[in-house]
């Protein structure tokens, strides 16, 4: 199943002691489930993204914290969005998600992507290498996951990566899912059409027609059905009862972190990915830049109040009408 109606934790600075920071986690993935969402995302980061934060602010190891989430819910499923591929080994990263899988009952999607934060490769002592040789890189790790997520097995030699009849067992299934994130219109978007069943697309709204038409592109040139492939967009959003609340969470949020001292076009760009209102001002903007242009679904961030109680069933009430989850 890909994601229709994703919710995603970006962050984790709820100004709580360090004891209550995972049942904060936790109570947003239950209130997502309840809400009607089909997916609960987490980010796959060691220090947190200028986005988010400065890079010594509190954030979670993605995949532990996907296993801690497992047993505490039931229903939705649950990815990294997504797994930085420089991080991890790739058929370790395969046998984690496969158990991933395991525990939680056939829930688990794997989302990779290239990796592209060079600080934490740094600080981490993780090799960042060039753009290019990140996506050679990506290009052999999902040769190598697929062989394990579909077979159990994965014997490879390659430029980076190395198996030797690599085992993957227990599995509960053959078809774990596949999402590519990325916004590039040649390699992720290639990698997406031979490897994944879902891509997440980067990309501010404008960009939506050419990136959806470059992606089907793809398809076609992997003599794939462009409709086998679906598609989500990640946005930010600011939302409250009233509309004066969700504008000022909005402004506090784009002053904390430097955005308003930007250029008006820079400004622009950023904004046009975050979300503002009430739940009919957010259902409106989401339909009108985003499902218009075709794409399948959409997870919400709410970095300023997703941890507090009404902001997920919020994003549920204005979205849910727009994205009915299966």
């Amino acid at each position: 199943m890909a994601i229709q109606l994703g919710y995603v934790i970006p962050a984790f600075d709820y100004a709580v002691p360090v004891k209550d920071l995972f049942p904060t986690v936790m109570a947003q993935a239950h209130r997502a489930e309840a809400a009607g969402f089909d997916t609960v995302a987490v980010i796959d980061h060691f220090s947190q993204i200028p986005h988010w934060g400065p890079p010594n602010a509190s954030i979670l190891e993605s995949y532990t914290t996907l296993a801690a989430l497992a047993a505490a819910t039931s229903t939705v499923q649950l990815t990294a969005l997504v797994t930085g591929n420089t991080y991890r080994n790739p058929a370790l990263l395969a046998k984690m998600v496969t158990s991933l899988d395991v525990i939680s009952g056939g829930r688990a999607q794997l989302g990779i992507g290239a990796g592209w934060y060079e600080l934490e490769h740094r600080q981490l002592g993780y090799d960042f290498g060039t753009t290019g040789e990140r996506f050679e890189r990506l290009a052999e790790a999902l040769q190598i996951i697929e062989q394990m997520l579909r077979t159990g097995r994965s014997s490879f030699t390659g430029t980076w990566y190395d198996t030797d009849n690599a085992i993957n067992e227990p599995r509960l299934r053959d078809n774990l899912p596949i999402l590519v994130g990325g916004g590039g219109e040649k390699k992720t978007f290639a990698l997406a059409a031979r490897h994944a069943s879902h891509v997440d697309i980067m990309a501010v709204p404008a960009e939506l027609p050419r990136k959806l038409e470059a992606l089907h592109q793809r398809c076609r040139e992997q003599h794939r059905d462009p409709s086998t492939l679906t598609t989500s967009v990640f946005g930010t959003v600011f939302i409250a009862a009233d509309r004066t609340t969700a504008h000022r969470h909005h402004q506090d949020y784009m002053h904390a972190r430097g955005f308003d001292t930007l250029s008006d076009d820079h400004k622009a760009m950023i904004t046009s990915t975050h979300f503002v209102g009430t739940p009919d001002d957010v259902a409106e903007q989401v339909r009108t830049r985003v499902l218009a242009a075709g794409i399948n679904g959409f997870t919400a961030a709410a970095p300023v109040n997703g941890h507090q109680p009404d902001t997920i069933e919020l994003i549920a009430q204005a979205l849910r009408p727009l994205i009915p989850t299966h």
